[in-house]
């Protein structure tokens, strides 16, 4: 493959090329629908770029998301769009750096977590193996501008999102839904049979109105095995991973 040099990655359509790389190519007909939408937010990205804004996350992790296979997936866990702090925004919904301070969301989501299935809380923000499992960690925004969370609503990323999920949904299951937020929950209209699990966001402003004892995980498992499947391993790491070798 040619690299992209920085005069083509400077243009929308240079942008948007080097987002696809790594992307699983089931995921390909879903992003060719939203092509336009998605070199719209790439000419966002650019303009706020352009003006001295920091985005995140980085490029090769935008659609970090996709690199798993659409047949892989047999939960779908929607967001808002990354977190605006460097390290926590990785390119999968909730998830950050193993190296960072876990952020409150998820900390509440790790609170949930032990609560509902009884494994121990993460000492880790890194969600990357639930991804393995066959988790869609997705946000409905895959980009913001450092330190503005929503900074780059309706700028495209709405429509490539929806597109995704529209796939998911025309793949039928096994499948679950799990819409934390008024923004998942939108997309509840285009799952259709799909199982849902519902609840405000984990954010610590919305988490004790109805998010705590909402039971997302156990009832996600339960779904899955009613049609079929094999559940989810929800259990993550509980010791956090260290720079060095202290050995």
């Amino acid at each position: 493959m040619t690299p992209l040099t920085p005069t083509m990655t400077s243009t929308a359509t240079g942008l948007t090329d080097l987002w696809l790389r790594g992307v699983d190519p089931s995921w390909m007909p879903a992003l060719e629908r939203s092509r336009q939408s998605l070199e719209r937010a790439a000419q966002a990205v650019l303009a706020a770029r352009a003006a001295g804004a920091r985005t995140l996350p980085s490029d090769e992790n935008v659609l970090r998301a996709l690199k798993q296979p659409l047949a892989h997936v047999r939960v779908l866990i929607v967001g808002q769009d990354p977190y605006p702090t460097v390290g926590n925004a990785v390119g999968l919904a909730f998830s950050g750096d193993a190296l960072v301070s876990i952020p409150a969301s998820l900390r509440n989501i790790f609170r949930e977590l032990r609560t509902d299935t009884g494994v121990d809380e993460p000492d880790s923000a890194d969600l990357s193996l639930w991804a393995d499992r066959g988790v869609l960690l997705l946000n409905r925004v895959l980009v913001v501008r450092e330190g503005e969370a929503g900074s780059l609503r309706k700028t495209g990323w709405e429509e490539v999102t929806l597109e995704i999920v529209r796939e998911l949904a025309r793949r039928g299951g096994p499948l679950v839904a799990i819409l934390w937020g008024n923004d998942a929950a939108a997309l509840g209209a285009e799952l259709r049979d799909v199982p849902k699990v519902v609840s405000v966001h984990p954010s610590p402003l919305s988490a004790h109105r109805g998010f705590f004892g909402s039971k997302p995980f156990t009832k996600a498992n339960a779904a899955l095995v009613e049609q079929g499947a094999e559940p989810i391993d929800w259990a993550l790491p509980a010791t956090a991973p260290t720079l060095f070798d202290l050995s």
